[in-house]
């Protein structure tokens, strides 16, 4: 183990969204390269919009993901009385103060210093005012230092610098006597051992902020590395508009995680001219080196091209069991003991989502088929009453095996003279009620003789 200490730290405000995945992901990869240690911290200080909810689906958006944290959940809900210790410590030292300013006060100084053209900072008012001895609402203030430059290299970015006269002195407790995001942020980052800060690139004008914070409370202060956005393909910030960014929602739309893993890591990361990463290979070579400064633009058919590769690639086994719960899903209960891998190995070149593979099995495993009319008006009439007659009873006796129904299709053919497709489409229509079927004789495996036996039955019935 190496003492390289790195988090992720999302708002249970909403799901997971694809932005924070990356950033977790990016986190993760950086603590298993480096083996050193990964935690996660949900930071529910927003009493008011952090919800259970939330928090359980980033902690299964984490889990499907296959990002395993070595340290937490931590919950900053749970650290208040830290954070309370270390506003006093900073009010008894005198680096921070109480502010009495009322919120109708605040909007007027606000207005008049846009008025005045200036930027709409705290004037200071209370700073070096003596405490009110009453009941009187106050706010804790953080003596922002005013005098000189705050700088950092990060190690994305490069080396950045801010004038200290545009930090004004932040809110670090509330009324309520609650903490503030950039306050609570430092302690814990600090308590924790933070030794890199991976976070994206929103975060960077906190960054002057939050030094100043560490070193006024005698923290060690980490380095940081900013990743950069994720934007939608206008270049505007990736939102709901440009199509589902929860995580969940892709697991729901069919994608499996290790293409959603591979797609976001090239989204800002790169590793020569490589597309195609399992995890095992990401930890071997993801460095923050190779995190690029400008943002990645989102493109849905880039991540639905891997999930493709990824399903033709996959593990029938595994992959059968994901079919079984998508299936279930739409009201197809397909059991626990039944094998279902040669019904994903007669799909997966047929497939580029979990859905469309679900929705293209149904007809393996319904007791009565729905056909597609046009398919049905067309291949299961009079003229085909032969052909099914014929495969029915060479079906009945044939071996059952790739060769043995190959035989007696090959029987058919030359007793009528038909070449293959006149047979083996309406076949396939017959068996799996429309035309895009896999290959005949791979559907006939799969099913089995005694429902293709059924099926035939019911084509013939049709055509009565």
């Amino acid at each position: 183990m190496s003492d390289l200490r790195v988090r992720f730290a999302p708002s249970p405000t909403g799901y997971l969204h694809i932005g924070g995945a990356r950033t977790a992901l990016f986190n993760f990869l950086l603590a298993r390269k480096e083996q050193g240690t990964f935690i996660l911290r949900i930071e529910d200080t927003d009493v008011e919009r952090s919800t259970q909810e939330s928090t359980d689906a980033i902690l299964q958006a984490m889990d499907w993901l296959g990002l395993d944290y070595d340290e937490g959940p931590f919950y900053q809900s749970e650290r208040f009385d830290l954070y309370k210790q270390k506003v006093q410590q900073l009010l008894d030292e005198g680096k921070a103060y109480k502010c009495y300013c009322t919120a109708d006060e605040l909007d007027a100084k606000r207005e008049q210093a846009i008025q005045r053209g200036d930027k709409p900072q705290y004037d200071e008012t209370c700073r070096n005012a003596p405490e009110r001895d009453d009941d009187s609402p106050y706010v804790v203030r953080f003596k922002s230092s005013s005098q000189g430059v705050t700088a950092f290299n990060d190690l994305i970015k490069g080396t950045i610098t801010f004038n200290n006269q545009e930090l004004d002195d932040m809110i670090i407790q509330r009324t309520d006597g609650t903490p503030t995001y950039n306050f609570v942020v430092v302690v814990d980052d600090a308590e924790m051992g933070l030794t890199i800060v991976v976070r994206g690139d929103d975060h960077v004008n906190n960054t002057p902020r939050q030094i100043q914070i560490y070193k006024a409370l005698g923290y060690a202060v980490p380095e940081f590395a900013h990743v950069p956005m994720i934007l939608g393909s206008d270049k505007k910030r990736l939102s709901k508009r440009h199509g589902a960014t929860s995580v969940m929602a892709y697991r729901d739309m069919g994608y499996l995680p290790e293409a959603l893993v591979n797609y976001l890591v090239r989204l800002g990361w790169s590793h020569g001219d490589e597309e195609i990463f399992s995890m095992e290979e990401l930890i071997e070579k993801f460095s923050l080196e190779h995190v690029g400064k400008s943002a990645g633009v989102f493109n849905p058919e880039k991540l639905l091209w891997l999930n493709e590769h990824y399903i033709k690639t996959g593990d029938p086994q595994r992959l059968g069991s994901l079919l079984k719960d998508y299936l279930n899903k739409d009201g197809i209960i397909v059991g626990d003991d039944i094998d279902v891998s040669t019904v994903v190995e007669s799909l997966q070149d047929r497939s580029k989502t979990m859905v469309e593979m679900a929705e293209k099995a149904k007809f393996y495993f319904v007791d009565e088929l729905t056909y597609d009319e046009k398919a049905k008006n067309k291949f299961i009439t009079s003229e085909q009453k032969e052909i099914f007659e014929l495969l029915l009873e060479k079906l009945q006796d044939c071996e059952f095996s790739h060769d043995g129904v190959e035989a007696a299709f090959n029987s058919v053919l030359q007793q009528t003279g038909l070449k293959f497709g006149k047979v083996g489409q309406p076949t396939r229509v017959a068996l799996s009620g429309g035309t895009s079927a896999p290959g005949i004789f791979e559907v006939m495996l799969v099913l089995g003789r005694e429902r293709c036996i059924d099926r035939l039955k019911a084509a013939l019935a049709i055509i009565g």
